[in-house]
């Protein structure tokens, strides 16, 4: 396990999965072809291979701070029906014996945070126990932006059905809802005086990231607002999962300029490689600064 201290918290990566996942257009449709050629070195091998498969990874931010030990979005799950992607549909991994190397058993768990409900981002939150869906976590309370929760619930939205999203509410958050383990939160959430919930719609319209600001430490757990370090040289394309661009990319550009200026360490939910960097502003972009202490996969 990977682990590092950012002022008085502790921070360890526990990874689900990671791969390749789609084709460089299917991923992100405006992005230029030539952008991914002209940029190779910084993309081969950890976030792009030669066959243009876009790498990611399924990781969880596993914090400790002030006396809680907390997980920041939880993957996609085992025993999941995902008809949608066919590699994550009803898999088995051994999520819960990598949290169990880093010390924690699903009973440690004081709080789940779901930057946002899309489904590689809440599947652990439950587990398949005598063919019911009960919390994975059972003293954990789950932290969920409540405009995805009212977004991604079916009987709000009559689109989700067939869509990427479909059965996800069902099994990952609904049953959690019911047990009384989840908190509603909108716009801030402070989680202690190390950490703070910040909405940041765009990709969903409840995303949210998690900065920490702890003695002379900063980062920003920065959940999907980049899925490539070629959006830090091209931070106006999207990937086809945004559901409001336009926003997405105002959204990108203001949080990575806070992490330029206040030289946090930004820590995206599916970075491949070293998974967390620094970055630093380039002409009109950005530009990897440095690339975290975490080892590469």
């Amino acid at each position: 396990m990977d682990e590092i201290k950012l002022g008085d918290v502790t921070v360890t990566r526990v990874e689900e999965t990671h791969g390749p996942i789609m084709p460089t257009r299917a991923f992100f449709p405006t992005m230029p072809d030539e952008a991914w050629q002209e940029h190779h070195d910084l993309l081969i091998p950890d976030h792009l291979d030669a066959d243009g498969m876009v790498h990611a990874a399924m990781q969880t931010w596993l914090l400790r701070s002030e006396g809680r030990t907390i997980l920041i979005d939880t993957g996609i799950g085992n025993d999941k029906n995902r008809p949608a992607v066919e590699a994550w549909h009803r898999q088995h991994l051994d999520y819960l014996g990598r949290l169990a190397a880093a010390g924690v058993r699903p009973e440690d768990v004081d709080l789940v945070v779901n930057t946002h409900l899309h489904l590689d981002h809440i599947g652990w939150n439950t587990r398949l126990i005598g063919g019911e869906w009960v919390p994975a976590f059972p003293n954990a309370t789950y932290l969920m932006p409540a405009v995805d929760f009212h977004h991604w619930n079916p009987a709000n939205n009559p689109g989700i059905p067939g869509s990427v999203n479909e059965y996800a509410f069902e099994d990952s958050v609904a049953p959690v809802h019911a047990a009384g383990q989840v908190i509603l939160w909108e716009d801030t959430y402070a989680i202690d005086g190390n950490l703070r919930l910040e909405a940041a719609p765009g990709h969903t319209p409840g995303h949210a990231v998690i900065k920490l600001e702890s003695g002379g430490d900063r980062a920003l757990f920065a959940g999907d607002i980049v899925h490539t370090p070629l959006q830090l040289h091209h931070h106006g394309h999207d990937s086809c999962f945004c559901e409001d661009p336009a926003q997405a990319r105002a959204t990108r550009r203001r949080l990575l300029d806070w992490a330029a200026d206040t030289t946090a360490l930004v820590l995206p939910a599916h970075f491949s490689g070293r998974s967390a960097l620094e970055i630093e502003r380039r002409a009109q972009a950005y530009a990897v600064k440095e690339w975290g202490p975490f080892s590469r996969y």
